[in-house]
């Protein structure tokens, strides 16, 4: 996975390229052209038809990708994704545990086993006091919306404390006319098949700050996403597998999605709470043209700012930080020095071109976090990586003001005694 920051005029933009590959919704990703078909990036989309509605939650199509509008409490939330994508999320739950899940070998307490779901149970069962309570509502309503066993909704939703990436920060005299980008290439396996289900989750808790999370159908937690305040995040895992006590990565990006109004409010939410295994970020604040790597483990938390070097990333680059591993870091790094000073929107996404992307690019993403703008490309139906699909533009500001078709067909929500309380959910994973 691949992270990337780069300021434009004070324009945030950042490029994530994500674990996940899509499907756009009525046609294989690899019946798309080629995405170089010009220099320029891609044109915001458009057209939309909203597919059906479920209390304040409706599920549409904006340039035939899936997007879900969630809104409410966390409960209602969860029920609302639950029943818009019932089908989406039976098969990629039955997939993931029912396939997938045996090649899968994870460890708990030194001991490792060959059953996922029991380890994960008694996992979660210990991080359980450093998680949020809206987590545990929202799976709770994902499960009574969709019809799977909370403990599979529980399981799948820790597929994501597994995966490994790159990234990169430009602004200032690294970009044309200062614009600031920031980059992320999430690299997972394709054979997983999330490529399948994948959506843009337009998120409205109450009480909290309206969110985008580029997702997949199932999953609640983050790995990328974006603000209404302009914060944008993107996650690169690293190793330490086996430490477990403390807030899994996927729900404190989604945390900091939610709360975080600033670039400080953002890492403090990393800094200041118990973390899980090894993973580093790069967040940016599209208000203040500013970005940081992170490196955010169990047992360590250190910040690279712009210019800056770290001992895992000897090149400093001007104006900007650049995460990744082993030659795609110097390659990453080598394609940054060479369009310094002249990369746009169209160059930043050439940024994540392979082999910086690896076979395993399941999606890319570039933010332009001060103006909304985002660019998506998923890997293709067929494996083949995000990096070599076409990418589609969208408007976060936009998609926020999208409102329902009461036309379209309307899904029952919760019961009233099917919301729960705190006191209930107390129970989960005891």
């Amino acid at each position: 996975m691949s992270l990337i920051l780069v300021r434009r005029h004070g324009s945030l933009l950042a490029i994530a390229g994500l674990f996940a590959s899509s499907i756009l919704v009525g046609r294989a990703r690899a019946e798309l052209p080629s995405p170089a078909v010009a220099n320029v990036a891609p044109p915001v989309s458009t057209d939309r038809k909203v597919i059906a509605r479920c209390g304040k939650g409706f599920l549409e199509e904006v340039g035939g990708h899936k997007v879900l509008h969630v809104e409410g409490s966390a409960y209602e939330m969860g029920f609302q994704h639950g029943t818009l994508l019932k089908k989406n999320v039976n098969e990629m739950a039955r997939y993931l545990l029912d396939v997938k899940s045996k090649d899968l070998q994870l460890e708990w307490n030194g001991i490792k086993f060959l059953s996922p779901k029991k380890v994960i149970a008694g996992i979660q069962s210990t991080q359980k006091k450093f998680i949020p309570q809206w987590y545990f509502d929202e799976l709770r309503g994902l499960a009574d919306g969709s019809g799977v066993p909370l403990e599979d909704i529980t399981a799948c939703n820790f597929i994501p404390e597994l995966f490994h990436c790159s990234g990169f920060a430009l602004s200032g005299s690294a970009t044309k006319n200062g614009e600031l980008y920031h980059g992320r290439i999430l690299d997972y396996g394709c054979d997983w098949r999330l490529q399948e289900h994948p959506i843009l989750m337009v998120g409205k808790m109450d009480g909290k700050i309206p969110f985008l999370n580029v997702t997949y159908a199932g999953f609640i937690g983050s790995v990328t996403g974006m603000n209404a305040e302009k914060i944008s995040l993107g996650e690169m895992g690293g190793r330490g597998l086996g430490k477990w006590q403390g807030v899994p990565m996927a729900v404190l990006m989604r945390w900091a999605m939610q709360e975080a109004k600033t670039l400080d409010q953002a890492v403090a939410i990393f800094r200041d709470n118990p973390r899980t295994c090894e993973y580093y970020y790069v967040i940016a604040d599209g208000k203040t043209g500013k970005g940081v790597g992170m490196e955010a483990g169990a047992d360590v938390f250190k910040t690279v700012g712009m210019g800056e070097t770290h001992e895992l990333l000897p090149h400093a680059v001007k104006d900007g930080v650049v995460l990744s591993a082993g030659d795609r870091y110097e390659l990453l790094s080598k394609r940054v020095k060479e369009s310094h000073g002249e990369i746009d929107a169209f160059k930043a996404i050439r940024l994540m071109d392979r082999p910086v992307a690896m076979n395993s690019n399941l999606h890319n993403v570039l933010f332009e976090t001060s103006t909304s703008k985002f660019w998506v490309a998923h890997a293709g139906s067929d494996g083949s990586p995000a990096a070599s699909q076409t990418y589609l533009g969208f408007h976060f500001s936009e998609l926020l003001t999208h409102k329902t078709d009461l036309s379209a067909p309307e899904l029952p929500g919760p019961k009233s005694d099917s919301k729960l309380t705190t006191t209930n959910l107390g129970k989960l994973g005891k």
